[in-house]
């Protein structure tokens, strides 16, 4: 398809799709003459993950290239591809090392990890991203005396790992290792949002059936 076709379904103006392609966010399409190229469906993919990361993500046009070089690297594991992409995705704040409950806080995610059996998110540890989000927000949950035992943060570490196979589940349906992991990095940024707004849905819900409207 040429550029205009390229725009038309994507919903994508030409001159928003040329600054795409100027700054690296979209590979080149396949030059017929001069001043024409083709693009093809993985320039529609990219296209809507690109989307999905700045007009949804709100992710700076630098932190974007750098998820999609992730992407894009086939000579990392799918693991290790995948892991590196969301990485670069925005996590919440690092854990404030001065503070008195950082310590406890990082004994309480240990303790929890141990209990769910995630030795991969063990072996990582400081070095992920998630990970260090954790034990800031478990510190800040002991700062200010709401509960986060093991036993509470478990049930819901059990609830998001059933989400994980939900959504790596959805990721394999796709033909390709590209495609998978941008489906993959299109939902951390898509589906995020949905969960919340789902869960407080559900408190609503649950709320009602138990004290009425």
């Amino acid at each position: 398809m040429r550029l205009s076709e390229l725009s038309e379904k994507s919903g994508v103006k030409t001159a928003t799709i040329k600054y795409y392609l100027r700054e690296g966010l979209l590979r080149p399409g396949h030059r017929v003459s001069a001043t024409q190229a083709e693009y093809d469906e993985s320039h529609l993919r990219r296209l809507r993950l690109v989307r999905a990361l700045i007009q949804v993500g709100r992710l700076p046009v630098a932190t974007a290239r750098e998820v999609l070089s992730h992407v894009d690297d086939e000579s990392l594991g799918r693991t290790i591809r995948l892991g590196a992409a969301l990485w670069s995705l925005p996590h919440g704040p690092d854990p404030d090392e001065e503070a008195p409950e950082t310590a406890a806080a990082r004994e309480e995610v240990e303790r929890l990890l141990d209990r769910l059996g995630w030795a991969t998110s063990q072996e990582l540890g400081s070095l992920s991203p998630a990970h260090r989000a954790l034990v800031s927000s478990v510190a800040t949950l002991i700062r200010l005396g709401y509960p986060c035992d093991v036993e509470y943060l478990a049930e819901q570490a059990r609830l998001m790992h059933q989400v994980a196979v939900q959504d790596l589940d959805m990721m394999e349906t796709y033909p390709t290792e590209a495609e998978q992991v941008e489906t993959a990095v299109a939902s951390a940024v898509l589906y995020e949002p949905l969960l919340m707004s789902l869960r407080r849905m559900a408190q609503e819900e649950e709320s009602a059936r138990r004290y009425g409207i």
